[in-house]
């Protein structure tokens, strides 16, 4: 990737890693040296009840484009990655878990197919023919089944929404993110969904996963969750048309000030 021109932006949540995140902090940074490009990594602590934040605080000497940023509480995913792509300058975000179950290395090849597809955006996708997976069998059987859902809700080109490793063009995140609502569960979608309805062209990507923690961490509370946003991402697009309604209170909020502006 030295011959990348854009600069990488590396947005990485963090809850609750602080057995963890130190190592594969390092690792995200030694992999992004070795591809050559110009890069920063964000980290933002969503409300961590261990050390996360304050082994973050202590990386940040050692890691000159490091940026450590904290929510006070535990908001959700979501919210934590809004926030922090304010303080992204990159004109490439990645999304990027914060336990590698995701390594950084394939981010060359989201490149590369985003390159060559001409896409917007590149989804990291467990249903793709070319990926390897390597965890438990019934975390397979809850993807399958939630990604039946939404293709039959949204018809999105992409069948996997919710895995952790995803590549946009910033002009994406800057028209999608005053759109989205959801903090936590199916903020993913949120997001894919609108930059489809602007027409921002999603394609997917293979990707390896290898689980590395001892127990699944989503439960039942979880998953029913998601399905509620799901279900809620829906009727906000098609029933109550909510997001052309935001557009046109944008259109029309800006004509106001262009006139004051303008008087």
């Amino acid at each position: 990737m030295k011959d990348v021109k854009e600069k990488i932006s590396i947005v990485i949540p963090v809850y609750n890693e602080a057995d963890v995140i130190k190592r594969n902090l390092e690792e995200v940074k030694n992999t992004f040296d070795e591809f050559g490009c110009e890069y920063e990594i964000i980290a933002i602590d969503d409300g961590s009840k261990d050390a996360s934040y304050q082994i973050l605080k202590r990386l940040e000497k050692d890691i000159p484009n490091l940026v450590v940023k904290r929510n006070s509480k535990n908001f959700g995913k979501g919210r934590a990655l809004k926030k922090a792509f304010k303080y992204t300058s990159g004109d490439l975000v990645v999304w990027l878990d914060a336990d590698l179950d995701l390594h950084p290395f394939q981010v060359k090849t989201f490149y590369d197919i985003m390159r060559l597809d001409e896409a917007d955006v590149v989804v990291g996708s467990k249903l793709h023919p070319n990926s390897k997976l390597y965890y438990p069998f019934l975390r397979k059987v809850i993807t399958l089944g939630y990604y039946s859902m939404v293709w039959v809700l949204f018809s999105l080109p992409c069948r996997d929404t919710q895995t952790g490793l995803k590549l946009f063009k910033r002009k994406v995140l800057e028209k999608v993110f005053p759109r989205i609502l959801i903090k936590k569960f199916a903020f993913d979608l949120e997001v894919l969904v609108n930059a489809q309805y602007l027409g921002f062209k999603i394609v997917e990507a293979p990707i390896v996963v290898e689980n590395r923690r001892n127990s699944y961490r989503i439960g039942i509370k979880s998953i029913l969750n998601v399905f509620w946003d799901t279900l809620a991402v829906w009727y906000r697009m098609y029933i109550l048309k909510y997001y052309d309604r935001i557009n046109y209170h944008r259109r029309k909020n800006l004509r106001k000030e262009f006139k004051k502006v303008h008087r």
